[in-house]
């Protein structure tokens, strides 16, 4: 072991018979920094949400990548999402790598129980799934959100939908948030004996914006149509934290437990954001900056705000750390402890693109405590000007040439990691057999979600063998359509009778094991909607 290691252990050894601290993370989706009451947000009421801030700390200055998958990613692994293989929110590129270490795994590990309930979006095919990546349970949906093309065949709402047990589907009824918080809650009941870490990521307010309209009425008339929606599906989160916390006091734990509320991006489109430039996909401040409070009454003072420079991959040191739970062997992690570790200036990197490789300069900055660089030329003093509205790099040359370097040094550095290689999809593995395929994670210089899109998936053989496919067009064929499909170089054509809205395909020869591609499409008409690939037994 290493010096560090040995005094890790050396430390929960002496803990005695001191209780570890239970953990909840919530992290809405799509929610920004000004869309809390405590953040001046005329209009939105959020008295749980900012209930939790005034009776913890409020880390001010805390940040996030602009898009979701990656967010999570850092969160789950204490990593740059670049290290992790999610770059993107879909076409196959928010998949995190199986081998990742997670927070959950380590704490499992520990003694925890760990639960999920929410979004996942790192992977819904094993072994990339929760339940593979920590998770002793996770009640979830597929994808990035209910309402996309990871949805089952015919299309979900965010109302009885259809959601994962584990990987078992089943019917929910009710309202998803409700549903999410309900199962946590649940959890937390069968395992308040005993040390939990319950994830809770849920995925509203992000569209389609679904809820009941008594969420939306107290806000019609004083925003647009949309906001006031967003509005409602942002108080029904906060509702549910509330019953939370309840929850949490009527089993008399909530005094050890480390409760943390956070979003994973900027809003979806402008509305009130606190006076920040920018929103979710952009490296500005309104679409990076998030509020993340920390409420843990045996261990931290109310009323407390953090003014440093903090982001996503501080969550996993910084539990790991305050649950006395040794880091992982070998593992290089990017964060740091911000509840009682380095207190030092830092240098913070943040990128966002759609494609599979990050590129120098494309949408990206750096940023200290004072000083940020957007794009590697615009250069902004965040305590003078926290809006971004007064570029100053051309009389700092020094300040820009130093961020420069920091944020070069930190591309190459995370790039070197994988070199940006992505998952591949894993078929004929006995822990799930079919997989059903979906728009969500095909890929391909003309994939896409709409009707004409054609792609492909990027799988990994695990067994050799004879397969089957019964493959979804997503419309009625016409008469003389042709459809065309290929698994690791093994193609196979089938005519489909017009009307036809799907069709089962069996191949001549066997599929060989390993890397390849699995492509069906219905010619130059577009591609399919879902593929279910089973590997039919010897």
């Amino acid at each position: 072991m290493t010096r560090r290691e040995l005094f890790a252990v050396a430390a929960i050894a002496s803990a005695g018979p001191v209780k570890r601290p239970n953990v909840i993370l919530v992290i809405s989706d799509d929610q920004g920094y000004g869309d809390i009451s405590l953040h001046g947000n005329p209009v939105l009421k959020t008295p749980n949400m900012d209930r939790v801030a005034k009776e913890g700390v409020r880390y001010d200055q805390f940040h996030v990548n602009p898009v979701c998958s990656p967010t999570r990613a850092s969160l789950m692994t204490g990593r740059h999402y670049y290290r992790t293989g999610v770059v993107d929110t879909y076409l196959g590129r928010s998949m995190m790598w199986p081998d990742e270490v997670t927070l959950p795994e380590i704490l499992r590990k520990a003694g925890y129980r760990t639960g999920h309930f929410g979004k996942w979006h790192l992977g819904d095919h094993y072994p990339m799934r929760p339940m593979e990546q920590g998770f002793d349970v996770s009640v979830s949906h597929h994808g990035g959100g209910i309402g996309q093309p990871s949805d089952i065949p015919g299309g979900d709402h965010y109302f009885d939908a259809t959601l994962y047990r584990n990987g078992a589907p089943f019917k929910s009824k009710g309202y998803c948030t409700d549903v999410f918080f309900d199962e946590a809650m649940h959890f937390i009941g069968n395992n308040a004996g005993k040390p939990f870490f319950v994830y809770i990521p849920t995925n509203a307010p992000h569209d389609p914006l679904e809820v009941d309209p008594k969420w939306v009425e107290p806000y019609q008339g004083k925003v647009d149509d949309r906001t006031a929606k967003v509005y409602g599906m942002v108080a029904n989160v906060d509702s549910n934290l509330g019953r939370l916390i309840a929850r949490l006091d009527e089993l008399k734990i909530a005094d050890n437990t480390i409760l943390v509320f956070m979003t994973d991006n900027g809003p979806q489109w402008d509305r009130y954001n606190a006076g920040m430039r920018g929103r979710k996909g952009t490296v500005y401040e309104g679409g990076i900056r998030v509020p993340f409070f920390v409420r843990w009454p045996a261990k931290i003072k109310a009323g407390q705000v953090d003014n440093r420079l903090a982001a996503h991959i501080d969550f996993f040191p910084t539990i790991a750390a305050a649950c006395g739970v040794p880091l992982p062997k070998g593992v290089k992690l990017d964060g740091r402890d911000i509840l009682g570790g380095d207190r030092s200036n830092r240098t913070i990197c943040f990128q966002c693109h759609r494609g599979d490789r990050g590129r120098l300069y494309e949408n990206c900055c750096a940023m200290d405590s004072r000083y940020k660089l957007v794009n590697g030329k615009e250069l902004y003093d965040l305590q003078a000007d926290p809006g971004e509205k007064n570029d100053i790099a051309a009389a700092n040359p020094n300040e820009v040439a130093r961020l420069r370097k920091e944020y070069e040094a930190w591309f190459h550095d995370v790039e070197s990691t994988r070199n940006f290689k992505l998952p591949s999809i894993w078929l004929g593995d006995p822990h799930e057999n079919p997989v059903l395929l979906t728009r969500q994670d095909w890929r391909g210089p003309q994939a896409g979600w709409d009707a004409k899109s054609i792609g492909y998936w990027d799988v990994d053989v695990r067994q050799g063998g004879a397969y089957e496919l019964n493959v979804l067009f997503g419309r009625a064929v016409d008469a003389g359509e042709t459809l065309q499909v290929s698994l690791n170089g093994i193609a196979a054509t089938v005519n489909a009778p017009a009307g036809a809205k799907s069709a089962k395909v069996t191949f001549d020869k066997l599929i060989p094991k390993g890397e390849g591609r699995l492509e069906a499409s219905l010619g130059d008409r577009g591609g399919v909607t879902y593929v279910e690939v089973l590997r039919k037994p010897k």
